[in-house]
Order: structure tokens, then sequence, then C-alpha cells
């Protein structure tokens, strides 16, 4: 390894930066694994710290709040990648019969909301639901309907979720497939208009099968992080209501918490390993699946 580095010396020092980046970010903190199986004290550091065994994934693992917070995070994810990567083929194709002038103006419009912070965005659903100022409330006193407690009345939110994050996840997903839809053949399209098809049987026969492998793969690296939840939607959007937690409440937002009440590194260093555990797992299981339904477009 040494001579081919010495061989090609100058593609080893452009690719020296990269190289440790990777070290420094993703190979030293491994380090901290130490963590999930130790009482953490910052007196002692990571290494002096006592073990405790599988003591902190029994944290995780006591009462019914696991069951409620898994619950919440496997759905939620479940139907924000099903939702999400069919709206998101849809809109790409859409864009991808729109005149080449105005799609950089819809794809700005689409992709704004990506770069919106979810503090501002909870901001934003605020003015929407507050029980006294909030523009949904003040339309439904306008027409002698009575206020919602939007932020005290939990079945209302699992749709509120759903919105938010397909609002502001769509233009990025959008985005990508309509890359991978530019890069198809016009000549394709110009023998199936020959043969009279339709746009309709156009998108079915020839856009989505071509963009299919990218498809699959983009919905295995995120059934990868299905375990995970973005925690600025559930914490800053609910404004972390404990009245919601029955429906808003992920793995993400309960750790959290525990780590803020407790202060126990050991027990949240635990749930993240749990997390990258079982992501890690669904992904081979996945990949698997699609290996042997159709190899080509497996991701390894």
């Amino acid at each position: 390894m040494l001579r081919m580095m010495k061989k090609n010396a100058g593609l080893s020092m452009l690719a020296l930066p990269g190289f440790l980046l990777i070290i420094i970010f993703n190979y030293v903190p491994l380090y901290g694994l130490l963590l999930p199986f130790k009482s953490y004290r910052y007196n002692l550091g990571i290494w002096n710290s006592p073990w405790v065994g599988f003591e902190n994934f029994g944290f995780l693992f006591r009462g019914d709040v696991l069951y409620r917070v898994l619950r919440n995070t496997l759905l939620y994810n479940l139907t924000f990648i099903v939702l999400g990567t069919t709206l998101s083929v849809i809109v790409a194709l859409l864009l991808y019969e729109l005149s080449r002038r105005f799609v950089k103006a819809y794809q700005t419009i689409l992709f704004i909301p990506y770069f919106i912070s979810w503090v501002v965005a909870g901001f934003a659903f605020r003015s929407l639901f507050d029980m006294e100022y909030g523009v949904i409330n003040r339309v439904l006193i306008s027409m002698g309907e009575q206020p919602i407690l939007w932020y005290s009345e939990p079945k209302y939110w699992p749709y509120i979720i759903v919105i938010a994050a397909v609002w502001k996840g769509l233009g990025y997903s959008s985005v990508i497939y309509y890359a991978a839809l530019m890069g198809i053949d016009s000549e394709y399209y110009d023998a199936a208009k020959i043969d009279g098809a339709s746009k309709l049987r156009q998108a079915f026969s020839i856009s989505v099968p071509i963009i299919k492998p990218m498809i699959v793969m983009l919905v295995i690296l995120q059934i990868g992080s299905i375990c995970y939840s973005d925690f600025g939607l559930f914490y800053n959007v609910t404004l972390n209501s404990s009245l919601l937690y029955s429906t808003t409440d992920v793995i993400d937002t309960f750790v959290y918490r525990s780590l803020i009440d407790l202060g126990d590194i050991g027990m949240a260093s635990a749930a993240g390993f749990f997390q990258s555990i079982v992501g890690f797992c669904l992904v081979l299981a996945t990949n698997t699946i699609v290996k042997k339904i159709n190899p080509e477009n497996s991701l390894f």
C-alpha cells in the first residue's frame, strides 16, 4: 500500500484531507462505544469509569415507554418513506414534463422549505395552531365553530407531523429523482411517441423503471435510519407538549428528556448504540431481500 502511495504521490496528497476527515470524524469517535457499557463519571473519564455491562440498556427496555416511542418512531418513519418517496417521484415526473425555462423557478420554490430550520418552522406552525391567535382557530371562530386546543389534542398530530415532514423534505428528494430523469436518453421517449404512447404510459414504462435503482437505493438508506427521527420536527413543531407524548414521543425526544432530567450519558449512549445496531441490521436485511428479487438493484 505504501508503495502504491509513493507511486501516486500527487493523487495521495490530493486525497489526504478527505482521508484525515474520515479518520477524525468516523473512526476516532468509535472510542465512545465504551460509554453504553459504563457508568460515566466526569472526573474519571471514559476509560476509568466503572463498567456496568448492559445495565444502561435496561433503562430502555424497562416499562411500557419503549413500546410507545418505538411504535411512534417506526410508524412515522415508514409513513415518511412510503408517502415521501411516492410524492417525490410524482413531483419529479411533473417537473420533467415542464418547460426547462420554468423548472428552476419551481425547483427553488420546492427547495426553500428544506433550508428552513425546524425552530423557525415551529414558530410558523404555532402561528397556525395557537389557541388564541392562531390562524386556523381564528377562521373557526369566524365560522361560528369552537376553537381547538391543538397542543392538547394528540389525535390531530399524526397528520400534522406527516404533513410537516413531507412539506420540508419533498423538494430535496424530488430534485434527486429529477436529476436521475435528466440522464435518460431521449431516444426512448421518441420511440414511445412513434408507437403512440401517452405521457402517462411513458412515465410508467420508461421513466420509473429506469430510475428504479435510484429509488431502491434511497429507500434502503432510509430504512437504515428508520429508528432515528428528526429531533427538530418532533421537539420544536410540537413545542415539546407533554400532552401530545402518546402520538409524538419518539426515541430521540425520549432520550433527550431523559438525559436532561437524569444527566445519564451512559443511558443516552446506549440508546444511540441500540438505534445504530437496529439500523445496520435493517440495511442488511433489506439489501438481502432486494438482492434476491433483483440483484442489479441491491447496494452490495
